[in-house]
């Protein structure tokens, strides 16, 4: 065994700055295998895995890679970010003339939108930037996005990069993401990486951390809703690459879990190709002894982490201690080539050995900003924002030139306010206040407080209502900002800032058009929905660099409101009555736990789905005309026997079911208006407790004019019937089941499944529970 040197002094003797393509057009590199494309990718990698010396190889294992300067491989930085948009991270470097990238809004409220082919558009532009950034040296080609951990918690700092709380709908968002940004050809487009994998949703709560949480999840729970986007990324889209998370899951930090790394994700998902690597997050192997006291020492976890499945380390300075795992013994040169090889070969998948003649190599700084970029950004602004309360049709408004508007509060003149965490320099930030402007409206700007409470001393409230007393109408810009919400920042109330509704109040008691658009992630509207004051309110969460024009838009009726609510809004109560580390999804009397998500939680302020229009739609399935006084029509009947042995498909719970067909007119004078149809069951065979409802399918109807119809075919499959067991196995039972179409319901039929029971899918055996 040979002693390995401190990779510090590794890194530093590589003298090779990351970022820098590699050249297999000249010697030494050339003489390598990885440089001939008619080999195979892993007979690539494979060769120059076997060129490296150990020390060269161990110096490679983690995200500031130093590269193998003696064979023409240079270092690489594989820490790259583009969760709407290419982002700042330390693989990326916004030099000219790629200074800035497209922004668009957080997930959060680009799933609000609910339409698949949108995500997978907007995930084509991401992947074309960030190509386009590797391709010339501002990046690496691998990128760590997209974050589809369940948003299970309302107090979850990072819950608005991520799709949602409802899981059908994070793995759509996931399964067309995917497809945007790695492309369809054999070839990737870029690597993504599903994070975090798994069981990660809390920052820093009551003096519990990310870093020491053991998320204690039943594996029923744990396969029916943690697990799930995963399995879509891994088992159903052949991933790039997986993050495994700082925490724990059922005593076993994540990243050296042999359970959660082979068992599930390599075995039960066969997710096997040796181009699929894992990384951890950032700083994570340090966890495993430090804080989860899982291992004695740093050199021990390290070794851990590596034997168990992960394939890199992601590190800000040097947080694993990979030269003391070798030298203990505990880590070997079999297990360091099995690393290296899943990693090169991964960017052997994404073309980045074969220089021009990549399928991507042609992207460059025309690919960003496009003109479609922008138009895509805008769109995706204008679809995802969601009217929450619109009394006597308040809004639009109507707005003509000269229209003197009262534009109040804290980010109504704020550009970076728009963008979120985890962004980028963008083109522009184009605010409300800009916006209305360009519109031709006189406005008076108001400033406004964030978080404040009533004890704050108040210099805002003068000047808000001098500006409000002088206009026709007032636009309240208000909610939280990225202090509230956060990477390792967690809330505590779910309450609007109390300076804050002091300020409304005080607006509202004008008596004139008062429109409350509310930033950030959600907080309990019961006041303002009482409020009559408060005409209308718009959710808009993080819009993006055109953030203000897509407001605008809305607000002057320009374009119609169609988004729904991608989570629960709860009450400002729910946050003394659960704690966040109680990770249990039903309702628990024993506990106090009332349920999470709109499938276990009945009370909510305004649910799941929720979201109103400018205009009324009637919304039907799509069948012959009921028999007698019947209500609920069966539109299927069919043999679950039968049904899955006409099926061919590996994963039984991939099969589909025949498309469930739905008919939308709008039945107003005035607006044509997009129209989300949601289906969901609401009556499900199999053991209790039986959820509240689950989203089944689902699709954006576009453009919907006055007196004119629409219909649809609702793609589904088995697995939006499926349930899971105690042991996670997933089940379709027999029985009938109700599908509802829309919130609140406008219609519903049956769907009955005859003969016996069919288990799916078994799920695997967790040691750690036995």
């Amino acid at each position: 065994m040979k002693t390995a040197t401190s990779f510090s002094i590794l890194a530093a003797a590589a003298g090779v700055s990351a970022g820098v393509l590699p050249d297999c057009t000249k010697p030494p590199l050339s003489l390598n295998k990885i440089c001939d494309q008619t080999a195979s990718p892993r007979a690539r990698a494979e060769a120059l895995v076997a060129a490296m010396t150990v020390e060269e190889k161990l110096a490679n294992l983690v995200s500031k890679a130093a590269g193998v300067p003696r064979l023409g491989f240079p270092a690489y930085n594989w820490w790259s970010e583009a969760l709407h948009g290419v982002a700042g991270a330390p693989g990326i470097r916004f030099d000219p003339p790629f200074e800035y990238a497209t922004s668009f809004p957080m997930p959060l409220l680009m799933a609000a939108a609910f339409d698949d082919h949108l995500i997978e558009e907007i995930g084509v532009v991401i992947g074309n930037e960030s190509r386009a950034f590797g391709n010339n040296d501002k990046s690496g080609i691998d990128y760590w996005t997209p974050d589809v951990n369940p948003y299970r918690d309302p107090r979850w700092g990072r819950g608005s990069e991520t799709p949602g709380e409802d899981v059908l709908v994070i793995k759509r968002y996931t399964k067309h993401l995917l497809r945007g940004l790695e492309g369809t050809t054999k070839q990737r487009r870029i690597i993504a990486t599903c994070k975090h994998y798994v069981g990660y949703d809390l920052e820093s709560w009551q003096g519990v951390t990310r870093h020491d949480f053991d998320a204690r999840i039943t594996p029923q729970e744990l396969a029916e809703y943690y697990m799930q986007p995963f399995q879509t990324c891994t088992r159903d889209s052949r991933v790039g690459s997986i993050m495994c998370s700082y925490n724990r899951v059922n005593g076993v930090p994540a990243c050296a879990s042999d359970y959660l790394l082979n068992k599930v994700l390599r075995e039960h998902w066969n997710w096997t190709e040796s181009n699929n690597y894992i990384t951890s997050d950032c700083e994570a192997v340090a966890d495993v002894s430090l804080n989860h006291k899982y291992a004695p020492t740093l050199a021990a976890g390290t070794a851990m982490c590596f034997n168990n499945g992960m394939d890199l380390s992601c590190e800000y300075e040097g947080s694993s201690d990979i030269p003391g795992a070798w030298n203990s013994g505990a880590l070997n040169e079999t297990i360091v080539d099995r690393a290296l090889v899943r990693l090169f070969q991964g960017l052997v998948h994404g073309g980045y050995f074969d220089g021009a003649d990549a399928d991507y190599a042609h992207l460059g700084r025309a690919d960003v900003d496009t003109p479609y970029a922008r138009k895509l950004a805008l769109q995706s602004a204008i679809d995802g924002v969601v009217m929450l309360k619109n009394d006597a049709n308040t809004l639009p408004l109507p707005l003509r030139k000269g229209s003197k508007v009262a534009m109040v509060g804290f980010w109504a003149d704020d550009g970076p306010k728009l963008k979120g965490i985890y962004s980028g320099p963008s083109p522009f930030i184009h605010t409300p206040v800009w916006a209305a402007r360009q519109a031709g409206y006189e406005v008076a700007v108001g400033p406004g407080p964030i978080l404040q409470d009533a004890n704050a001393p108040d210099n805002w409230t003068e000047a808000a209502l001098a500006a409000a007393k002088k206009s026709d109408y007032i636009l309240y810009f208000g909610g939280i900002d990225t202090q509230a919400v956060n990477e390792g920042v967690d809330r505590l109330t779910i309450s609007w800032p109390e300076a804050q509704i002091a300020l409304i109040k005080k607006l509202a008691a004008l008596r004139k058009p008062l429109v409350v658009i509310q930033l950030g992630d959600q907080l309990d509207n019961t006041l303002l929905l009482k409020l009559s004051g408060v005409r209308s309110i718009l959710w808009a969460n993080w819009p993006g660099q055109d953030g203000g024009p897509a407001l605008i838009s809305l607000i002057n009726g320009t374009h119609a409101p169609a988004g729904r609510l991608p989570v629960t809004q709860y009450p400002a109560n729910y946050t003394s009555i659960v704690p966040m580390t109680d990770m249990n999804l039903r309702p628990n009397p024993k506990t106090g736990n009332p349920g999470r998500t709109y499938k276990w939680y009945p009370n909510a302020v305004q649910p799941f789905g929720y979201g109103l229009h400018y205009t009324n739609f009637d919304a039907r399935f799509d069948r012959p005309r009921p028999v007698g006084k019947a209500k609920k029509q069966v539109i299927l009947r069919v043999s679950i026997q039968e049904l899955l042995k006409g099926c061919s498909n590996t994963y039984k719970d991939t099969c589909p079911l025949p498309p469930v067909e739905v008919q939308v007119t709008n039945v107003g004078r005035k607006h044509t208006s997009d129209y989300v149809a949601l289906a969901f069951v609401t009556s499900t065979p199999g053991p209790k407790p039986h959820p509240l409802k689950s989203l089944a399918t689902y699709a954006r109807l576009r453009g919907i004019a006055p007196g004119r119809s629409a219909r649809a075919k609702l793609e589904w499959t088995v697995a939006s019937l499926a349930r899971h067991d105690a042991k996670g196995n997933t089940v379709l039972y027999p029985g009938k089941y109700t599908l509802v179409l829309d919130v609140p319901a406008k219609d519903e039929v049956e769907i009955e499944l005859t003969g016996k029971e069919e288990v799916l899918d078994y799920w695997p055996e967790d040691p750690n529970l036995k």
